[in-house]
């Protein structure tokens, strides 16, 4: 009995990583600005969206992660060769958009977080940059993982965070299951809010980087049973800290009734006076990590889709010779996103990063529909494609989403 249970446990920390870190990475600068921002703003009300969220966040990277085992090809590459070039390019063109969006929210975050510690982001955002292209371009993917693993871990001081904040358990457990009502919905700036957090909690570009990290790792499909566990246990770990995240913002900020924050820091700031020294050490700490980490993951991710949706070369176990537009791609993102923070005013950096999430909401329908007709394909996915239960979690978290999009775009038209 041991004995099998010890080689399951082996199997499992052997194929760890892909769906770990790439749920985690979920909660990056522009996911703790929006969870903190949902927290500030309307308390507790927005928990609700944890569970139903969580659920398709299982659902839609399980999907990536077998088909990755099953036919040995990452989602873009797929995309081009069962939609075409055309359909794949466009689509690569509105995914780089996106990614640059976010990885310029990822610098916000460094900037912001090592500014609590008087740092200007004239020398915080330079030297971040290096220190990710390094690690990228001069590592490989063991070693690299490996950093990531360790990175995935530090989301536990948000848990802490939220623990010093000494929230109300009983109103957040509640409002955590309890559907908000109608009224809510007439709220422009609620919807905006709610997209914002289904965005960066199941982003696009997520899927793209899941799926390839997948075939790079090389797992088959009779060690998939392990793989499709590290997914779920990377999906509840990442949803556990973004609803601490949220708690411990409703906590202090709006239950004190400071509302709005203008960045990410601003919520560290604000809770020293509050919930004590170790709340800011560790929201602070945990900001800057979650920003470094994201800043090397998504360049990563949108060399990796793009590389492989147009045919070039990619991975992190090829030199700059073998790759060069895998490695200038991800060279220029950093680089952009970098130059971005530095030139733009601290007043615009809370839009911009929010925007960034609510664009990952709007185009996530697109890349789940996609996946759709791509798993439940009989000659590409045999019997592995999905199950019923799995297309109807799938398509309704498109329909949702592409419903709330509506809404929203709809009460931007003057008069409604």
């Amino acid at each position: 009995m041991w004995k099998r249970w010890r080689i399951r446990i082996l199997l499992f920390l052997a194929v760890l990583g892909p769906g770990f870190i790439t749920a985690n990475v979920d909660n990056d600068s522009g996911g703790i600005l929006t969870y903190s921002q949902a927290g500030a703003q309307y308390g507790y009300s927005l928990l609700w969206t944890i569970i139903p969220i969580t659920i398709a966040l299982i659902v839609v990277q399980e999907m990536c992660a077998r088909m990755g085992v099953v036919t040995g090809k990452g989602l873009s590459d797929l995309i081009r060769e069962e939609f075409g070039l055309r359909l794949t390019f466009v689509l690569m063109l509105l995914l780089v958009f996106v990614n640059y969006t976010n990885v310029v929210t990822e610098f916000i975050g460094i900037a912001g977080s090592l500014h609590l510690f008087h740092v200007t982001k004239f020398i915080s955002v330079p030297l971040c940059a290096l220190l990710v292209w390094f690690m990228v371009v001069k590592g490989n993917y063991k070693s690299t993982e490996k950093i990531f693993l360790v990175a995935s871990v530090v989301y536990i001081a948000y848990i802490f965070a939220g623990v010093l904040s000494q929230p109300s358990w009983s109103q957040a457990l509640h409002a955590t299951i309890q559907l908000p009502g109608r009224s809510v919905w007439h709220d422009k700036a609620y919807i905006y809010m709610a997209i914002g957090i289904v965005g960066t909690t199941i982003a696009p570009w997520m899927q793209f980087y899941l799926q390839s990290s997948i075939v790079e790792k090389g797992i088959r499909v009779k060690d998939y049973g392990a793989s499709r566990l590290d997914v779920i246990v990377g999906s509840f770990f990442t949803d556990i800290v973004a609803w601490f995240i949220i708690v411990a913002c409703a906590a202090t900020l709006f239950v004190h009734g400071m509302g709005a924050i203008q960045v990410a820091a601003d919520a560290a700031e604000a809770m020293r006076p509050l919930a004590g020294d170790y709340a800011f050490l560790l929201f602070a700490f945990g900001l800057f990590n979650a920003s470094l980490f994201a800043a090397s993951i998504l360049p990563l991710s949108t060399a990796y889709t793009v590389c492989e949706g147009l045919g070039f070369e990619s991975g992190v176990d090829k030199s700059f010779k073998e790759a060069p537009t895998f490695y200038w791609l991800y060279t220029l993102l950093i680089a952009g996103g970098a130059v971005t923070v530095l030139m733009l005013p601290d007043a615009q950096l809370i839009n911009f990063a929010i925007l960034s999430q609510v664009l990952n909401g709007v185009l996530l329908p697109v890349v789940i529909i996609l996946m759709l007709m791509l798993i439940n394909r009989q000659d590409l996915m045999g019997k592995h494609r999905n199950s019923h239960v799995w297309n109807v979690v799938a398509w309704s978290t498109s329909i949702i989403v592409i419903g709330m999009t509506g809404v929203m775009l709809w009460g931007m038209i003057p008069g409604h």
